[in-house]
């Protein structure tokens, strides 16, 4: 990284870096110069084969460091941070999936909250300059005023695993303000593209009409997403990366604003503040991959909400950046990368 005309080497953790946002950010990172010390416990929530795969390209750079170690397991982390020093910390990994959480619970308290406390203790006790981390869209829970903004109140969760995320702002908030960490939560809209997730939509549809199968479609057909494409997902957090929240002087405890704090903490919607309508988003798979889909309608998902829709103000406004990738554009990108990558 060039700062003042000289170059500076930062030295970043990147948790969850075979993962699929890890994996994008890590990437752009090196490119950058960075160094990176990745770590993921590569469980097989999804093919494992897959996360490999993606950190044998980061291995090809010399300042990619990779760790196997688990979020959860306090005695590696506690390890992880005496051992090593930090500029940034950007936090990635967590169990991911919302229908997961109704099946497996103990896995999202483990990752998700007892990791993230590992976290926030390490970053504290080692002086880390920024904590950047996941949060999600699914934290709007059963809100329905649209589109969902940062400074909209986010108190009723439909999932557990929201309920883990909405967990993780109030944990750092907490730390922000009590240990004077800097902290950026990111409310990630959908992710989708190249290298994706293989639990999500659009990799599940391609999957099944390239095989002739049907595809779910949940609530008729009727869900509205803001789909948004990866690269756009990382120019938010390296952006956000670059500017350290600071506590707001004019935050009042009389009309307290959730988007602000009296802490130097701060949330963002990083999402394409464009929402489809996923029958759309099917027209569009079905067009790039020439083949149409079979599809079986079936009602909404407990966990699940039907749309959702952020608000970008904040970030656009703070680091100048809106995600703005088409769908048509995304969606072929992914497909080329899939029919490469499976040979199909």
């Amino acid at each position: 990284m060039f700062v003042g005309g000289l170059f500076f080497m930062r030295k970043i953790l990147v948790t969850g870096a075979a993962g699929f946002i890890g994996f994008h950010l890590a990437k752009r990172l090196l490119g950058l110069g960075d160094s990176i010390l990745a770590i993921d416990n590569l469980n097989d929530y999804y093919d494992v084969n897959l996360k490999k795969n993606r950190l044998k390209i980061l291995e090809e750079t010399g300042n990619f460091h990779f760790r196997l170690i688990d979020l959860a397991n306090r005695e590696a982390m506690e390890k992880l941070f005496l051992n090593n020093s930090f500029d940034i910390v950007v936090n990635l990994a967590a169990q991911a999936g919302v229908r997961y959480s109704i099946e497996n619970p103990r896995a999202y308290i483990d990752s998700n909250l007892v990791g993230f406390a590992n976290i926030l203790e390490g970053c504290r006790n080692s002086g880390v300059k920024h904590l950047v981390f996941a949060s999600s869209s699914s934290v709007y829970g059963a809100n329905t005023q649209m589109p969902f903004s940062v400074h909209h109140n986010v108190d009723h969760p439909v999932s557990l695993y929201a309920a883990t995320k909405k967990s993780n702002e109030l944990m750092a908030h907490t730390y922000a303000n009590l240990y004077d960490l800097p902290c950026t939560g990111l409310r990630f809209f959908t992710v989708y593209g190249p290298w994706g997730r293989p639990d999500m939509a659009l990799f599940l549809f391609t999957k099944a009409i390239l095989k002739g199968k049907t595809i779910d479609v949940f609530n008729h057909g009727k869900m509205r997403r803001d789909f948004t494409y990866i690269d756009d997902i990382v120019e938010g957090v390296m952006r956000t990366m670059e500017r350290i929240p600071q506590r707001n002087p004019e935050w009042s405890s009389d009309t307290p604003d959730p988007g602000s704090s009296f802490a130097p903490y701060k949330i963002y919607n990083i999402g394409n503040n464009n929402p489809i309508e996923l029958m759309h988003f099917i027209e569009m798979l079905e067009k790039c991959l020439g083949k149409k889909a079979e599809m079986n309608f079936l009602p909404l998902q407990p966990g699940d909400v039907p749309a959702t829709y952020a608000d970008v103000d904040d970030l656009t406004r703070d680091v100048g950046f809106k995600p703005d990738t088409p769908i048509e554009v995304g969606i072929e990108r992914f497909v080329e990368w899939y029919r490469g990558y499976y040979n199909d």
